[in-house]
């Protein structure tokens, strides 16, 4: 398959968009490593196949170093490096204290520059990838998880510097989805019936599913994306239609949607991945 031989760590691969990525590579034949605070509620598997399960705090240096060596150690090499683990909770900024809001950019934006400087070495020898998995909050306003779209914004601004840096060894990319459907939407979005709700604010008429943002990962890390780094890609279904569709009262069709359609403003809260 596409990735045989290869070695994939993914943080935060226990669960929701992570799990889906994780489950990508093995179904293209990566060895997959996933890590998180967290075990896994049952193990993540594809087509027969299981990826390994290990314990870190990614935002302990200290450990997140020990974890790779132990990734070198038990299987000599690595060759990508997929940097999903982040999310916040719904909070205003007002209700939330500098020391939380701090938290924040530690696990979304801090955590994934530990983790990629500590695999730095490995990746260089493997000429291997980094993927970055940001989010449409970093490029429209999130009002309840500002602090979340500020750091996967910086996240994006992080993997264009070190593409340029760790040039031509390494090539680093960022994925940018949108709204995932995952075991956990019924939180943000509330029944099956707020879900396809939420669905139809969608170009394409539902949300993305944790295995097609995988795939998209798999394509970026894959020799078909040898030319491809320092790029950001987007796997949202089209975005959002533009609120202004849905308040006018003439050419709704002709926008690209009904009058009545939803504005699509719904915000999307990152609690489906595990730090």
């Amino acid at each position: 398959m596409e990735l045989d031989g290869r070695v994939a760590v993914v943080t935060g691969g226990t669960r929701g968009v992570g799990a889906g990525i994780a489950r990508a590579f093995l179904a293209a034949g990566a060895e997959v490593v996933v890590c998180a605070r967290r075990p896994p509620d049952s193990p993540v598997v594809s087509d027969g196949r299981a990826a390994r399960y290990v314990p870190v705090d990614l935002r302990a240096p200290a450990a997140v170093k020990d974890f790779f060596a132990g990734v070198a150690r038990r299987h000599g090499r690595l060759d990508v490096l997929v940097n999903n683990a982040g999310g916040a909770p719904y909070r205003l900024l007002r209700d939330g204290g500098p020391a939380r809001h701090a938290r924040v950019l530690e696990l979304n934006l801090v955590a994934p520059l530990t983790a990629s400087l500590a695999a730095h070495g490995l990746l260089r020898a493997a000429r291997g990838c980094v993927v970055m998995v940001g989010s449409v909050s970093a490029s429209r306003p999130s009002p309840g998880t500002a602090v979340y779209g500020a750091a996967k914004a910086g996240l994006e601004s992080l993997a264009r510097s070190m593409a340029v840096e760790w040039a031509p060894e390494v090539r680093v990319n960022t994925i940018v989805p949108g709204m995932v459907r995952t075991e956990l939407s019924h939180l943000h979005y509330g029944d099956e019936q707020g879900i396809a709700a939420v669905g139809r604010t969608v170009p394409l008429g539902r949300l993305a599913e944790p295995d097609e943002i995988g795939d998209a990962a798999v394509f970026l890390a894959s020799g078909r994306a040898a030319y491809i780094s320092g790029a950001s890609l987007l796997v949202h279904g089209g975005g959002e239609r533009p609120a202004f569709l849905g308040a006018a009262t003439v050419n709704g069709a002709a926008a690209g949607g009904s009058a009545g359609a939803p504005a699509g403003a719904t915000t999307r809260t990152t609690d489906d991945k595990e730090g």
